[in-house]
């Protein structure tokens, strides 16, 4: 068995997508790779990934192996391609971590969980009808309700405001804290540390 991660960030591909709060998920792999030093590449699973080590270990260690990657399609289709990219690596729904954004948390609430339901989510569902299973871990990345009676759709389609700018890059950066807590000491120790901050 590999032990190696899989890292997925769900998003919508093209350039009108990139900053949708929809897209939140990709913006943490690129914030990932640019700490690993890596760049993104195509592969034949229809994905754009990269493989890296994620943080340092105590005494200078390079941290867990990991496969970085986002989908090149929509969200919505996002599990066939996850599905192959995890085959190929031979990586199980157990060291599959994916980072999504959440209608349910609160703007810049960051959730660690493994399984459960994807609340109306396309890009989990995919992922788990693929997968065969929900147990697979999550990172949740709060974008909040949409004000007033926008739909939710159109909502998660816009992109971050430039007031929400620095609170957006924060975010960002503590999403990769919790994923490298995740790789390097488990689920538990990262959800006690991240839901206790």
């Amino acid at each position: 068995m590999s032990e190696t991660w899989l890292i997925a960030g769900l998003g919508n591909t093209g350039r009108k997508y990139e900053g949708n709060r929809h897209n939140v998920g990709r913006m943490v792999i690129n914030v990932l790779a640019k700490r690993a030093g890596v760049t993104l590449s195509r592969h034949s699973s229809q994905t754009m990934m990269a493989q890296a080590r994620l943080g340092m270990l105590p005494g200078g260690v390079p941290g867990p192996r990991a496969v970085l990657a986002h989908t090149m399609g929509y969200m919505n289709v996002s599990g066939g391609p996850l599905k192959a990219l995890a085959g190929y690596f031979q990586i199980p729904p157990e060291r599959i971590l994916v980072v999504h954004d959440e209608l349910d948390l609160p703007a810049w609430t960051l959730r660690l969980k493994r399984g459960g339901g994807e609340g109306g989510h396309n890009g989990l569902r995919s992922l788990s009808q693929s997968l065969g299973t929900r147990d697979y871990l999550r990172l949740r990345f709060g974008v909040g309700r949409p004000p007033g009676s926008q739909d939710p759709a159109d909502y998660v389609l816009s992109d971050f405001a430039a007031g929400e700018r620095t609170d957006l890059a924060l975010s960002l950066e503590l999403a990769a804290d919790a994923v490298e807590d995740v790789t390097a000491r488990g689920l538990e120790l990262a959800q006690m540390r991240l839901h206790a901050s």
